[in-house]
């Protein structure tokens, strides 16, 4: 229905049918979130008196408002408008610096770097920790343990932690299924898999921690912020 925010005021009946029956009258502010999510707020305190959340369809047709999930709906029919808007809305993190392409603010959320600007998106790892320090092409730099602390670009096309990951340990340790190296590899996460797959599809992820010794299964020991284990998280060896 729209790509910011919509705000309306008014004189409103709010009907929600589904998990929670309810109706409500009243003058009241709705919300119309860009990911679909609806809610409706009375003067009193934070909780919204109806709302549905990331609904699948929103419409706004002759002074009322529809959303719909599944057999879920939050109906809003406005009696009288006392005034309606539409704002640009974007995801609020923690400031980490300037955008080198467009110098608006980098703030860090939901597991990426954004830019409040021009909208630039870098994923990075959730237990990264992103330095003050800047890359030569501007952007901020991170540190990531895998295996041991990395730093590196938070932009991937720049630097690849997946590359130095690979350039440490990659055939560094050996498969304790077969005669194979584990190689470093992306499935979906980063992890040490035996290179004779698939006739071995011995694999681990590397977890977010540093080599501190060996196993008596002869895999890696990792420190990690839960405690010390072995690269296999099944491994009974004591």
């Amino acid at each position: 229905m729209h790509d910011g925010t919509r705000v309306l005021a008014g004189e409103c009946t709010t009907t929600f049918e589904g998990s929670r029956d309810q109706e409500h009258h009243g003058e009241v502010l709705i919300v119309c979130k860009p990911d679909n999510t609806v809610l409706v707020h009375d003067s009193d305190g934070y909780q919204p008196v109806a709302w549905l959340t990331r609904a699948d369809s929103v419409s706004l047709r002759d002074g009322t408002l529809t959303a719909t999930d599944g057999d879920q709906r939050l109906r809003v029919e406005t009696h009288e408008e006392y005034g309606s808007a539409s704002y640009p809305t974007s995801p609020a993190g923690v400031p980490v610096g300037d955008c080198p392409g467009c110098d608006g603010r980098l703030v860090r959320a939901d597991g990426a770097v954004r830019c409040l600007g021009c909208d630039t998106r870098h994923g990075i790892p959730r237990d990264a920790t992103v330095l003050d320090e800047s890359c030569e092409c501007g952007h901020p730099r991170m540190r990531v343990a895998r295996g041991r602390a990395f730093e590196v670009c938070i932009d991937r096309d720049c630097e690849s932690l997946d590359e130095a990951v690979k350039a440490a340990y990659d055939r560094e340790w050996s498969c304790p299924h077969c005669d194979g190296d584990l190689r470093i590899l992306r499935r979906g996460g980063l992890l040490a898999g035996c290179e004779h797959y698939p006739d071995c599809d011995t694999g681990w992820g590397i977890p977010a921690g540093t080599v501190v010794g060996e196993c008596d299964c002869g895999l890696p020991r990792f420190e990690t912020g839960t405690g010390e284990r072995c690269l296999d998280s099944g491994c009974q060896t004591a």
